[in-house]
């Protein structure tokens, strides 16, 4: 009897870990053949990103992705329904096409663990075997155990495949696309593919652009929740600026651009070094969750070619460092208080920002390293040497 996968997503665009975990089913579980099949408009994601590529696109780079691998196909089933697609529906083509097969569902585990909200769940149960990757993490494995044993009690198969295979979102990928360091991610020849198809902006020219463009295309790359933060940031970074005699564009320009690498997981973050050649020291290869602000910088130098101030502002605003000028000093105050930051002390470093910059820079770097105490966590070398310089400097 053929066993059949079934691997459903966006695949935008698909890569590496994607390939990996469909050689892996084949593996594991034996499959005779696996069919990667991208949906037009999945129901959990209906809108896809604003510059994401055609279905027709997104199928060819799968094909590409998928050259190789014998047991592995890229299928155009949801593509010719159009409209949202839903997993029962796929099985019941993929039943008509492969008459006696066994068929295995694939998913990752957020799936499985949300699987009765799908469409027609109980339907789905009656007709397939559950195949679902999950990481080493020891909570998603018990959550996972806890769905199988659940789902079991109403006459479902389910498989759990550990999942060694790189962990990487499709969103991150886009991002790193849009950065100019996704190659390594990508399987030969989809990068090729997305370059000379101009997709995820890969060709797009993002230097000098106008406010409105730049803000736009920030937001784009940005985790909905940060969002505020950043605009925030911006405006609090203008009122400094005009107060202190900054020059106003260049502090919107830095506080518009100052987390534009903060959606990247940590991890991904020494990619971005990587790519960019940048070499770290021992405190940033700890704690990769710091480097956003360094990344931020070489983003803003490299894609939207901003001036040697803004970057060096960007650079510093998480840590501080020795010598700060007046532009630096205003982003990290800036990003302390923004409108949106809650928590004690902030409404005293509000109104000191604006009758001594230089007080309230101490404020925030006194209260980050005493946050930072009580936390149990390694203070940046920067950050005491930014402290002991304005304590210098104030004397």
């Amino acid at each position: 009897m053929e066993r059949i996968g079934i691997y459903g997503g966006t695949f935008n665009p698909p890569h590496i870990g994607h390939i990996q975990a469909a050689k892996q089913a084949v593996s594991t579980l034996g499959l005779t053949k696996l069919l990667m099949i991208p949906a037009y408009a999945p129901p959990h994601k209906a809108v896809l990103p604003a510059n994401s590529p055609t279905a027709k696109q997104r199928l060819e780079m799968l094909r590409i992705a998928a050259a190789g691998c014998p047991q592995i196909e890229a299928s155009d089933l949801e593509l010719e329904r159009e409209g949202i697609s839903y997993t029962w529906e796929t099985l019941e083509t993929v039943k008509r096409l492969y008459p006696g097969a066994e068929l295995v569902l694939l998913m990752g585990t957020d799936m499985f663990l949300t699987f009765d909200t799908w469409k027609n769940p109980e339907r789905i149960l009656g007709e397939v075997t559950l195949g679902v990757f999950y990481r080493g993490d020891k909570g998603e494995k018990t959550a996972a155990l806890k769905q199988k044993e659940n789902l079991e009690a109403r006459g479902a198969k389910v498989v759990l495949v550990h999942n060694d295979v790189i962990v990487i979102s499709s969103t991150q990928m886009r991002r790193l696309l849009a950065f100019r360091c996704a190659g390594e991610f990508l399987p030969a020849g989809v990068l090729d593919y997305i370059r000379e198809n101009y997709l995820y902006d890969t060709r797009a020219n993002w230097k000098n652009l106008p406010m409105d463009k730049l803000e736009q295309v920030v937001v784009s790359l940005l985790n909905p929740n940060r969002v505020r933060h950043v605009l925030g940031c911006r405006d609090t970074a203008v009122a400094l600026a005009e107060r202190w005699g900054a020059n106003v564009t260049d502090a919107a320009r830095a506080g518009i651009l100052h987390d534009i690498t903060k959606a990247i997981d940590g991890p991904l973050q020494l990619t971005l070094c990587d790519a960019y050649g940048k070499l770290l020291d021992d405190f940033s290869k700890r704690y990769p969750r710091t480097l956003h602000a360094l990344t931020g910088s070489l983003v803003a130098q490299r894609i939207f070619g901003e001036n040697p101030e803004v970057v060096s502002a960007i650079a510093s605003h998480t840590t501080g460092k020795a010598d700060m000028t007046l532009l630096e000093k205003i982003i990290y105050v800036a990003d302390y208080m923004e409108p949106n930051r809650d928590f004690p002390g902030v409404e005293k470093l509000r109104v000191l920002a604006f009758t001594d910059l230089d007080g309230a820079l101490k404020l925030g770097l006194e209260m980050t390293l005493e946050h930072l105490k009580e936390q149990g966590v390694e203070v940046s070398p920067a950050s005491r040497e930014a402290l002991a310089w304005l304590n210098q400097e104030k004397r």
